[in-house]
C-alpha cells in the first residue's frame, strides 16, 4: 500500500496596494520581495500608476467594489498568513478595505500598513481628506504602522528635524489606535540612520544602521513592509522580523547602487540573495 504523499503550503501574502508602471515600487516591489524571500503573493490592486524613476503622471482608481472583491477572492481561497497595505488614496478606498478586512477579523492575520502618502521623488500620493479616514478605519486594524518622516509629520501634524522629534512623532501617531509605529528615518541627513519602533505597550526600540549612498532607492518603503510581512509569516516575532527585514533591504540597496534604470530614483535589487520558496507541512 502506499504512502499518502506529504501536502505542504507556502506562507503566503496579500498585497493591498497600487501598480507601479516603472516596476520599482508598489505592487511590483511587494511581489518581488514576497518571491526573493520565500513566500507565495497574491494581491489586490487598489490603483494603476503612470510612473517612472522620475515622478508620477497619472494615478487612476479601481473601483472600491472592485478591490473588496480581490481581497475576498484571495482571503476565501488562499488564506494568506499576513497582509501588507500600501497605497490607499481615497476616502472611498479606505472605508471599503477596512469593511471587508473586519469580516475576517476571526482569522487573525497581522496587517503591516506603510500608509504611502510622499514617492521617493516628493509627489504627494494621496488626496488630503482622505487621511482622517485612513486614521479611523484602517490604522486600527494594522499591527504595525510604518511610516517614513515626511509621512510621519503629516500624520503626527509636527516638523522632524531629530531622533527625539521622531519619539515624539511615534507617540503622537500611537495615538490613531494602531497597535505599534516604526518611524522610518531613512530621509534624516547623516551617515547614520535611525528608525523608532513603539507599540501600544509603551515598549521602545531604535534600530540603528549606516546609511548608502544611492540614488536608487525607489521603492525602498514598500520593500520594508512587504519583508517585515514575509518575516512574519515565516514565523519570527515582530522585532526580529523587523530586525530581518532592515537587513534584506540594506543589501538590497546595497546591490543596486551601480545599476542605472532610468533617469531619477531606480529600484532595489530584490532578487540579490533570492531565497527557495518556504514550504511547511500542512497538519
Amino acid at each position: 500500500m502506499p504512502h499518502p504523499m506529504k501536502k505542504y503550503k507556502y506562507p503566503s501574502i496579500l498585497s493591498i496596494a497600487g501598480s507601479d508602471s516603472g516596476g520599482g515600487a508598489g505592487i511590483q516591489a511587494d511581489l518581488k520581495t514576497f518571491s526573493a524571500l520565500g513566500c507565495f503573493g497574491s494581491t489586490a490592486i487598489t490603483a494603476v500608476t503612470a510612473q517612472n524613476t522620475l515622478g508620477i503622471s497619472g494615478i487612476h482608481s479601481i473601483p472600491a467594489e472592485i478591490v473588496k472583491a480581490q481581497i475576498k477572492a484571495v482571503m476565501d481561497d488562499i488564506n494568506p498568513t499576513a497582509i501588507k497595505i500600501g497605497m490607499v488614496h481615497t476616502a472611498e478606498l479606505a472605508r471599503a478595505i477596512a469593511s471587508v478586512l473586519k469580516e475576517y477579523d476571526h482569522v487573525n492575520v497581522p496587517v503591516i500598513f506603510d500608509p504611502v502618502m510622499v514617492s521617493t521623488s516628493g509627489h504627494q500620493l494621496i488626496e488630503n481628506e482622505t487621511i482622517h479616514f485612513l486614521e479611523n478605519e484602517l490604522f486600527p486594524l494594522a499591527l504595525l504602522l510604518t511610516p517614513n518622516l515626511d509621512e510621519a509629520m503629516i500624520l503626527a501634524g509636527m516638523q522632524i528635524r531629530h531622533i527625539h522629534d521622531m519619539e515624539v512623532a511615534a507617540s503622537e501617531i500611537m495615538k490613531t489606535g494602531c497597535h505599534a509605529v516604526l518611524l522610518k528615518g531613512g530621509h534624516l541627513n547623516g551617515p547614520d540612520l535611525y528608525d523608532v519602533y513603539l507599540d501600544k505597550k509603551g515598549f521602545k526600540h531604535i534600530f540603528e544602521s549606516q546609511a548608502i549612498d544611492s540614488l536608487n532607492t525607489h521603492g525602498t518603503g514598500c520593500t520594508l513592509s512587504s519583508a517585515i510581512a514575509c518575516f512574519l509569516a515565516r514565523g519570527y516575532d515582530m522585532l526580529a522580523a523587523i530586525k530581518e527585514a532592515k537587513t534584506y533591504v540594506h543589501h538590497a540597496i546595497e546591490q543596486g547602487r551601480d545599476v542605472k534604470t532610468g533617469n531619477g530614483h531606480g529600484p532595489l535589487n530584490h532578487f540579490y540573495d533570492p531565497q527557495k520558496m518556504v514550504k511547511y507541512e500542512l497538519d
